[in-house]
């Protein structure tokens, strides 16, 4: 009888992975050997399994620095268009994986490591996760910063270097406890301080108005200290740059009135400079007005721009003589991306710069500022636009204020819609009402040659309402960049086995081109195919199951549907939604045999994990700490994704596209990227339910109340029932009265209304999962129609419509690549 394969086993077998070369493995035994010797000064008798995860990190990162150097004067000699991708996230994950996938790497240290004695998934398990980010938008830029390398563009990330990422969840009795996320608490192997390159950012002050210009003065200054972490191509020899400032407190910080007391406090204080790239803000989808979330937007730019304008000038490598002083060649030259609203200070600050500094007009200066900038939306949602008080912005950044009121001025002057002062009202970068606000939003379009939205439907919505006015009156400024992810991640790293079983038939450039999946559909009636699709599915489960158990003590059965739903906690992703399903399936199935009900605990997967009569058939589970490295574990072991928001909130998602892409079916509405999906994969493919936009619109006018849904509907009455009764609290009986209040009375996002389409779109779902050939046949569908959202395919349109700039598929040579050094 033959055993089942290890995981070294399996890694072996894998072709994508590339090669275990006898020599390879033999000198990354060394190195590994080097570093742990020199690097962390330790020997195998003491070394921790940390120490050798670094000794493993460092050796594979001496992969990069050849290609890293080489890459970068590559573009210093052929002097590319650049573009600067600002966000002020970058949701990384870890970087080990990722990095060997793109070097081919992986099979040749996973065959060093086994030699060694180590297990490598243990050593991988090591490395904390990089989590700049709350969610979608963060993770979107990581996506992005990999196909930008694997396209071989010249691009570089830039954001912030927090001291303190997204924070650590702990779910203790029911309630969310925040920890702090000190992911950098043992040293970060994969980055490296640039003090040379330090920037200084200057805040508050005044302005002085002199004949030959304006000076900003007495300002505060704090220091931004750059750490570049290299951005590995897809097996194309290009490694990019992300660079992330940190801020640093002058050395002159506060030291003028010397005496030995105020010496003392002074140095305490250079904290109050230094806490601008402490900690992440974890608000998404929401405006909080906080002083030091605008400072540390201004901070990333003010930075970012200094770096963009050094390196404008300075055209030839090695060189740090001033080359170029033509500033209107700078659009061709550089592309600027602003990652929603938060980078848009980029706009007043590259007007700053080129007029007070550069001594252009006003007008050449705003004809270059909007040839370079280009803004992304992603959200619809009011109450996420930023809109900050004019009297902070006096305070914290006066010279930016008078130009974003000249900005302000001068656009409405030359509005199309002259005497429309309801249209110019709503246009002005400036709300007026009790307190005067700036709209982060308006500044962005007025201040880009263009502005996408995130998905086809929500490039639609901003058209047709939110941006409507700014749309009419610049229609060509307008397009849509619908989301992608990297397969490289997203396929290839975290589900190695359908990677595989695709490849035996249809080849590995699917990982490069990803639309090449559709070669899949030819095999969607092939026994044999079926059954490997079937069988990678349940050896994903099987594992993800063993890690639940292993790591949240819960045993799930690995035959059982694994129905997920992975979205933040927000009211229109509809997390409520799918706890009625829950209910009421288990009031369908189990409730009329509950004999005990006093047994039951505080909440729904309380109740239902502990009643006996369900035994395994039924798991309710909330994973605490979601974060990219679990999302890696849980996404290609998925059966169903639940993608249930309200028609016209999401404005794209990219989860639904990560769990189609490991062969989950989606049970979703038609809103955000689920459109596209079900054109590209086919609507039968998908479970398709609930009001489309025109719909909610329709309802939102005839006026919607949940009370006809609930006296209508005796399943959903049961349910909300149980909820205010405490039938899942029983101790607290009160415990969701407010979400009931909520549901029946000021729902925005309108639950109610899609309760009786969800609910028979699941029994659906149900029917179809009892025949798992033909539910097999629908995961094949959806695979091959994975090709539209690869994140290479959203980058190759940002080149080519938005930067003016083309995507190559050329390698560079490799750097023991001896003929090519000669031809460089």
């Amino acid at each position: 009888m033959s055993k089942p394969l290890s995981d070294h086993d399996r890694r072996k077998q894998i072709s994508v992975r590339g090669l275990a070369g006898i020599e390879n493995v033999a000198e990354l035994k060394q190195n590994f050997n080097r570093h742990l010797h020199f690097t962390l000064v330790k020997d195998r008798n003491v070394a921790t399994r940390r120490d050798y995860y670094f000794a493993l990190a460092h050796t594979v990162r001496d992969h990069l620095i050849g290609r890293w150097i080489r890459t970068q004067q590559h573009y210093y000699e052929k002097d590319p268009k650049r573009v600067y991708y600002i966000s002020l996230e970058f949701y990384m994950g870890r970087t080990l994986q990722n990095t060997m996938v793109n070097l081919a790497l992986e099979n040749a240290c996973d065959e060093a490591m086994y030699q060694l004695g180590l297990d490598m998934e243990e050593l991988e398990d090591m490395e904390e996760d990089a989590g700049l980010g709350n969610g979608g938008l963060g993770r979107l830029a990581a996506c992005f910063l990999d196909s930008m390398a694997s396209l071989g563009l010249a691009a570089y990330g830039y954001g912030i270097r927090y001291e303190f990422g997204i924070f650590n969840q702990k779910i203790v009795n029911g309630w969310q406890v925040e920890e702090a996320d000190d992911w950098l608490r043992y040293g970060n192997p994969w980055e490296k301080a640039r003090p040379e390159y330090m920037r200084p950012v200057h805040f508050y002050g005044r302005t002085e108005h002199h004949p030959d210009g304006v000076k900003w003065v007495d300002t505060q200054v704090v220091l931004a200290l750059p750490y570049d972490t290299p951005v590995p191509g897809y097996r194309n020899n290009v490694v990019n740059t992300m660079r992330l400032w940190s801020a640093k407190a002058p050395c002159e910080f506060n030291l003028k009135d010397f005496n030995v007391g105020g010496y003392i406090q002074a140095v305490l204080d250079r904290n109050l400079a230094e806490n601008i790239s402490r900690v992440l803000y974890p608000n998404d989808n929401f405006f909080e007005g906080k002083e030091l979330r605008l400072k540390q937007e201004y901070f990333v730019v003010s930075a970012t721009l200094q770096d963009i304008i050094r390196r404008f000038k300075v055209s030839k490598f090695g060189s740090r003589e001033i080359a170029r002083t033509d500033f209107s060649k700078l659009p061709d030259k550089v592309a600027i991306q602003l990652n929603d609203t938060h980078p848009a200070m980029a706009i007043p600050e590259l007007m700053r710069v080129l007029v007070d500094e550069e001594k252009l007009s006003w007008e050449k200066a705003w004809d270059i500022c909007v040839r370079t900038c280009a803004y992304t939306n992603h959200t619809v949602l009011p109450e996420a636009l930023e809109r900050w008080p004019v009297d902070l912005f006096a305070h914290l950044l006066p010279r930016h204020l008078e130009i974003v009121f000249e900005i302000n001025r001068r656009h409405l002057e030359v509005s199309t819609f002259p005497g429309d002062n309801d249209r110019l009202r709503r246009m002005s970068l400036i709300e007026e009402g009790g307190q005067k606000r700036i709209n982060m939003a308006h500044l962005c379009i007025v201040g880009s040659h263009a502005v996408n939205g995130v998905a086809q439907i929500h490039s639609d919505i901003l058209k047709a309402t939110v941006f409507k006015d700014f749309y009419e009156m610049e229609p060509h400024k307008f397009q849509n960049k619908t989301n992608g992810i990297t397969p490289r991640r997203w396929l290839v790293m975290c589900n190695p086995g359908l990677a595989e079983v695709i490849a035996e038939r249809i080849g590995e450039d699917f990982i490069r081109d990803l639309d090449q999946l559709k070669g899949l559909r030819k095999y969607v009636n092939d026994e044999a195919f079926i059954r490997d699709v079937a069988k990678v599915k349940q050896e994903n489960k099987l594992k993800f199951a063993m890690h639940l158990e292993q790591h949240y003590k819960v045993k799930i059965n690995p035959n059982s549907m694994f129905d997920i739903q992975v979205k933040r906690i927000h009211e229109y992703k509809r997390q409520l939604l799918n706890c009625l399903h829950i209910i009421t399936y288990y009031n369908r199935k189990y409730r009329l045999k509950i004999l005990y009900p006093q047994f039951l605990q505080l909440s729904i997967g309380e109740v239902v994990n502990n009643d006996p009569v369900v035994g395994d058939r039924l798991k309710v589970i909330f994973l605490e700490n979601y974060r990219v490295t679990l999302a890696e574990k849980g996404i290609p072991a998925a059966d169903l994704s639940e993608q249930i928001s309200t028609a016209g909130t999401e404005a794209s998602g990219t989860g639904n596209m990560k769990f189609m892409l490991n062969g989950a079916l989606t049970i979703g509405t038609m809103d955000g990227a689920n459109v596209e999906m079900a054109e590209e994969a086919g609507e039968d493919n998908l479970f398709i339910f609930g009001m489309r936009v025109d719909d909610v619109d329709e309802l939102d006018k005839r006026g919607y109340h949940a009370e006809e849904y609930y006296n209508r509907l005796p399943e959903l009455k049961q349910a909300i029932d149980q909820i205010a009764g405490g039938f899942f609290s029983p101790k607290q009986p009160d415990l969701f009265k407010e979400i009931v209040n909520m549901l029946m009375h000021h729902d925005r996002f309108k639950v109610f209304a899609d309760y009786e389409d969800y609910i028979k779109c699941q029994e659906k779902v149900n029917a179809l999962y009892k025949n798992p050939k033909e539910w097999t046949k629908k995961v094949i569908f959806n695979i091959a129609g994975c090709g539209k959202f690869s994140s290479d395919r959203t980058i190759a349109q940002y080149a080519r419509e938005i930067w003016g700039m083309e995507p190559t598929l050329e390698k560079l040579p490799a750097p023991d690549d001896k003929d090519a050094e000669m031809a460089f």
